[in-house]
């Protein structure tokens, strides 16, 4: 049974895992994070040199949990591995030289992560995991896009979004809304009794060069810019706004969006499954608008764990497994980090000759 010890700090999320192959399934035997959004929260945001030492702070007790719970030491996995790109350079350098330097101290393969990847492989910690080829929606507070899984595990991207990301955009509305940061979940709650018809907000489309629209790709850009100009409208005929049909008109148009284009993604293509997979992919509306649209469509929806849809170290854990699973082997002790690098080339992680 292969067993990895994973680690998870490109962001403002410090996690640990133990993950292992039992009996054809990836299992998680422990995990934990440690959460930094209240101290972001009065900055709105996420302030990368605070997020890097709160990862140095916390990630040596998580470790030392994780592998109590588990019952286990660093000897006894068969890697460690750690996410190393993309994401904030300070906070990826935590979690990358945490993992090499207990690599190197207990003789055992390093293996770097793809962030992507390890959200895709997420839905692999589900109770029925789904076999490719099927189409994944990624869509979280840096990532909207839609990538197709072939048979062979290969990778290519359909669609993404040309400005913000989904959760992006959630953060920037309940901004201009006063409400708290991150935004997804407050959204979700404001939106909770709203009347999601009450405003028309466009569903926007990016124009090809020569002519027409790209058909599974998103903008959030002109979304934004209307609900700043219907809250300055209401403001300027009352102090109150009325947040809840606010967010809930906000919130359907940016569910129905990723709802259409997904499953047309997937149609367009022949295939009966979409995996939905990121933060965002959290939000209860999102949830059952996918799963009740593609049930009418016929394609099958599956949504990663809830509790493995935010950055975590177990979905590490779960891309690492399925790595030493297809042969790749292990990457350089002298990989670095990258605070980008294309999802199709997950690949190049591995191997003797760092890219980075």
């Amino acid at each position: 049974m292969p067993k990895v010890l994973a680690l998870e700090t490109s962001c403002d999320e410090s996690a640990a895992a133990v993950v292992e192959l039992c009996a054809g399934r990836t299992e998680v035997v422990a995990h934990r994070i440690a959460s930094q959004v209240e101290e972001h929260a009065q900055w709105g945001g996420v302030v990368p040199e605070i997020a890097s030492r709160r990862h140095v702070e916390a990630l040596p007790h998580l470790i030392g949990a994780v592998l109590d719970e588990a019952g286990q030491t660093v000897a006894d996995m068969d890697a460690v591995a750690a996410t190393v790109t993309p994401g904030l350079v300070g906070a990826l350098m935590v979690g990358s030289v945490t993992g090499r330097t207990l690599a190197a101290l207990h003789g055992k393969p390093f293996m770097g992560v793809h962030h992507l990847e390890a959200h895709l492989a997420s839905v692999r910690l589900a109770s029925s995991p789904p076999e490719p080829p099927y189409v994944v929606l990624l869509v979280s507070g840096g990532h909207t896009e839609l990538i197709l899984v072939a048979i062979d595990g290969g990778l290519q991207r359909l669609g993404r979004s040309h400005d913000d990301a989904a959760g992006e955009a959630f953060d920037k509305v309940a901004r201009l809304l006063g409400l708290a940061y991150p935004g997804g979940p407050a959204i979700q709650a404001a939106a909770r009794d709203g009347d999601p018809k009450r405003f028309p907000l466009p569903k926007g489309r990016v124009s090809r060069p020569e002519g027409g629209f790209y058909p599974y790709d998103f903008s959030f850009s002109g979304l934004k810019t209307a609900m700043l100009r219907q809250v300055e409208s209401l403001r300027a005929q009352s102090d109150a706004l009325p947040l809840e049909d606010l967010a809930a008109s906000f919130e359907q148009v940016v569910v129905d969006v990723l709802v259409e284009r997904s499953l047309r993604c997937c149609l367009d293509r022949s295939l009966s499954t979409l995996v939905m997979v990121g933060g965002v992919a959290a939000n209860v509306r999102l949830r059952r608008h996918m799963e009740q649209q593609g049930r009418e469509r016929g394609v099958s929806v599956h949504l990663a764990p809830l509790a493995y849809c935010t950055d975590n170290a177990a979905m590490v854990g779960a891309a690492a497994l399925g790595r030493l699973q297809a042969g790749w082997g292990e990457s350089s002790i002298r990989l670095g980090v990258s605070a980008r690098w294309p999802l199709e080339g997950g690949g190049d992680l591995y191997g003797q000759d760092p890219q980075f």
